[in-house]
């Protein structure tokens, strides 16, 4: 019962975050509301007892993706002015869509029954998620590395360009 509630108190406060961070004016704002997001999944991971998912969350979208956007909006900041603009014209047209994707998932949810038998996790489960990665998925793998790569090679000349 205790678990229970805490998910539904994790729930509510990562769906506040996702609110928030779409909902936002001040971009800075909501890329805080965007960490507190994927703090939240993170600490779903931790409840399902998928520990590795959980610290990858942490590490890689945490600790580096919004890092990221943090940085870029610091570094854009003057390029773009202090506040971003009023809701546009569409708030109202994507709204009431939302809605009714959110309607449309839950009567989905409602009247079909999934198979919930858990799997067993094999013992050797992460180490078979980096022998994929060197050997099934190796092109995407350094693919998003050199991405990777091109957005630090990036940010570096960015930065560099402001002080010379």
């Amino acid at each position: 019962m205790a678990l229970q509630i805490l998910f539904l108190i994790v729930a509510i406060l990562t769906l506040g975050s996702a609110i928030g961070t779409v909902i936002a004016r001040n971009l800075f704002h909501a890329a805080l509301f965007l960490i507190g997001t994927f703090a939240g999944v993170a600490f779903f991971y931790v409840l399902l007892q998928a520990e590795f998912l959980a610290v990858s969350q942490v590490v890689v979208y945490i600790g580096a993706i919004a890092t990221l956007i943090i940085f870029a909006i610091m570094l854009t900041r003057s390029v773009m002015g202090r506040e971003a603009g009023a809701l546009n014209q569409w708030a109202g047209i994507v709204a009431v869509a939302s809605a009714l994707i959110i309607a449309a998932l839950i009567w989905l949810f409602t009247i079909v029954k999934f198979d919930v038998n858990p799997q067993p996790v094999p013992d050797d489960a992460i180490a078979q998620i980096g022998k994929g990665f060197v050997s099934t998925y190796v092109i995407p793998f350094e693919v998003v590395s050199i991405l990777l790569l091109v957005a630090l090679i990036g940010a570096i000349m960015l930065a560099r360009e402001r002080h010379q």
